[in-house]
């Protein structure tokens, strides 16, 4: 039994700031939250004064990082990429595959099942192939397909029960049955990439689908006169909204718009991170695509479209707070609460609760990370 005592700062929990709380955490597990220190604790306390302590984020939608990619084919670097963004906050993350050819993605999938069933990953998200050529962004258009019966079936039991989130574009032909086909299976259903109506997206719901995949990027934008994708899916309450809170792939305006108009109940903050995010600048490859990393932004050689994020969960948390003006119980909110509700843990990880696993971050007052706990043990 390992016993750790941590408090006197402000201290995160559902509904609530405790300023100060403690927290005691028992073999790997939050034993009681309170607003007063434990009587006379016999273990060594951590000082939380002037910092936060708020629960371990959870990424649903990340490629890579640490300069892997989820795509490699080694065991070791698909490691990296997670302890890569676990430095940074990242305790519970699903691995994302771009698009490609159907036994390809199957051997990936098949790789990233063994790391589901040791515990690093918590899934795995296919954001592809079923995804519209017209919004294909760093996605190779020509391996973009439709869905259709036998090729979801194959993605989904190559996975063994892995596979927990899939994107599909609504308007391709056999969407709609895709996203009853993921809904049926327990797999979360996600609608990007998308060049839809309305009526289109609006079906697409009603069918089971519950997450926009990084909303804005990569969908037909909204016009007064044709709401599209991104004007059904904010109106919908049934729908998470996915934001990429980097500054650069998503205004701060636009994150807050949208934040506020979803609430705490659908905002989810994600990195959609490739390889470069807790690395660096330099030249790498997303899928089959080349893409140059300056200054932090990832751009597909040639084309110059903007290829996925270099973002960590840790300067997302702090940009919804500083650059999008939001509260950072909110910004908590969507980085850990709402994704793992999705993910259906909610009892188990994404806040700070009697009962639930250790996964606990310290930030200073600047929200920058000082501490990351994961399972109840500081790494």
């Amino acid at each position: 039994m390992r016993t750790h005592v941590i408090g006197g700062g402000r201290v995160v929990t559902p509904g609530t700031v405790l300023d100060p709380g403690w927290v005691v955490v028992r073999n790997g597990v939050i034993d009681t939250v309170g607003a007063a220190p434990p009587a006379a604790p016999a273990e060594p306390v951590t000082d939380l004064s002037g910092c936060w302590l708020v629960p371990g984020y959870v990424d649903l939608h990340c490629h890579g990082g640490g300069g892997a990619s989820y795509t490699d084919g080694e065991t070791e670097r698909l490691a990296t990429a997670v302890a890569a963004h676990r430095r940074h906050g990242t305790t519970t993350t699903l691995a994302s595959l771009v698009s490609g050819p159907v036994p390809e993605l199957i051997e990936q999938i098949s790789r990233l099942a063994e790391l589901v069933d040791d515990g690093l990953l918590a899934g795995i998200h296919l954001e592809g192939p079923f995804l519209s050529a017209a919004r294909c962004g760093a996605h190779d258009a020509a391996v973009l397909r439709p869905p259709d019966r036998t090729s979801v079936a194959r993605l989904l039991d190559a996975g063994r029960g892995s596979v927990r989130m899939v994107t599909v574009a609504p308007e391709l032909d056999g969407g709609i049955t895709a996203i009853r086909q993921l809904t049926d299976a327990g797999v979360i259903a996600a609608i990007g990439h998308t060049d839809a109506n309305e009526a289109q997206i609006r079906a697409a719901v009603d069918a089971g689908a519950t997450v926009a995949t990084h909303m804005f990027n990569q969908m037909r934008p909204l016009h007064h006169r044709d709401p599209g994708p991104i004007g059904a899916l904010l109106d919908d309450g049934r729908v998470a909204v996915e934001l990429i809170c980097d500054l650069v792939l998503v205004h701060p305006t636009m994150v807050r718009i949208a934040a506020r108009y979803a609430g705490p109940e659908r905002t989810v903050l994600v990195t959609d991170a490739m390889a470069a995010a807790a690395f660096g600048d330099g030249r790498f490859t997303l899928g089959t695509l080349p893409v140059t990393v300056h200054r932090g932004r990832a751009t597909v050689d040639g084309s110059g479209a903007l290829a996925a994020s270099t973002l960590t969960m840790e300067a997302a948390v702090r940009n919804f707070v500083r650059d999008c003006r939001m509260s950072v119980p909110a910004a908590v909110a969507a980085a850990s609460e709402r994704p793992a509700q999705l993910l259906g843990q909610s009892g188990r990880i994404g806040a700070i609760r009697g009962g639930a696993v250790a996964d606990l971050i310290v930030l200073d007052e600047n929200l920058r990370l000082t501490r990351v706990m994961h399972h109840g043990t500081w790494i």
